[in-house]
């Protein structure tokens, strides 16, 4: 089995949104009245050369980001909340190809969750199976989502995933999972937080798991603090999965990576497993 992390143009966010600030509804209002940008952040989707077939892990930003009106102006987040810098090349399509796979290739697309920048490449796959959560995309489909910055009018007109109702069926410290592969080496975990849908992805990958983790945190080191962003609605929901997340990790040997942390890469490439201090 091979995995790759494909990064799909950059993205800076308020440093508010990254670790949350307060409690509630404070956290969020502190997210947009932040004036502290972070650095350029990658934006990662993954591929899973598996042999039931490719699985792709989120889809990564499109390039049409920086067309004029391609975001609602109206709404605040994409007013003064996020940049993004994409080139046509780094799309997830264009990438695939240059590993030798074409998009149709793709047997299975597991969405983490549906923020642009992780579904913003979805007209590449209308061949595939396309799975995300049915609380998720119920949200992202609602008015409520649209007002918490989710952009289905982008999505391709045929875009109808498989909807997930997440089984009680223990995996590890995460109490509901789905198992994707007929070998049970591909499993999603429900890690809700980020948002209430959120879904997360554990290969077993010889001696160590791989967790593509979306953005159960922007980066490791805020998830060993325990840090929850700002994004989250539920902060207690949030901060259970980041200890679920941490159990395994003290648990299991097992690579950590979300999909905006610059060092993913590389910890991917020598199959970096977490340790904690003693």
């Amino acid at each position: 089995m091979r995995i790759h992390a494909l990064q799909t143009g950059t993205v800076a966010i308020k440093e508010g949104q990254r670790q949350g600030k307060g409690h509630g509804v404070l956290r969020q209002l502190n997210m947009f009245i932040d004036k502290t940008w972070t650095e350029p952040l990658p934006i990662y989707a993954w591929v899973i050369e598996h042999p039931e077939g490719i699985i792709v892990v989120d889809t990564g930003e499109t390039s049409r980001t920086s067309e004029p009106g391609y975001f609602p102006r109206w709404h605040p987040y994409y007013r003064s909340g996020v940049r993004e810098w994409v080139r046509p090349e780094q799309e997830v399509g264009p990438q695939l190809r240059a590993l030798g796979i074409a998009p149709s290739d793709v047997r299975w697309l597991v969405l983490t969750h549906l923020h642009t920048d992780h579904a913003g490449g979805l007209h590449h796959f209308p061949q595939s199976e396309i799975l995300v959560s049915r609380t998720e995309y119920r949200l992202a489909s609602s008015l409520t989502g649209r007002l918490l910055g989710y952009l289905p009018d982008r999505w391709p007109d045929w875009f109808a995933p498989r909807l997930l109702d997440f089984a009680p069926q223990p995996y590890g410290p995460f109490p509901d999972s789905y198992t994707l592969t007929g070998a049970g080496d591909v499993v999603l975990v429900a890690t809700p937080g980020h948002t209430p849908g959120h879904l997360s992805v554990m290969v077993q990958d010889g001696p160590v798991q791989i967790l593509l983790a979306g953005d159960t945190s922007y980066n490791q080191q805020l998830l060993l603090d325990g840090i929850v962003d700002g994004v989250s609605g539920n902060e207690t929901v949030a901060r259970q999965t980041i200890q679920r997340i941490q159990q395994q990790l003290r648990d299991t040997p097992t690579v950590y990576l979300p999909s905006h942390d610059a060092g993913s890469a590389r910890r991917l490439e020598q199959r970096a497993t977490v340790t904690f201090a003693p």
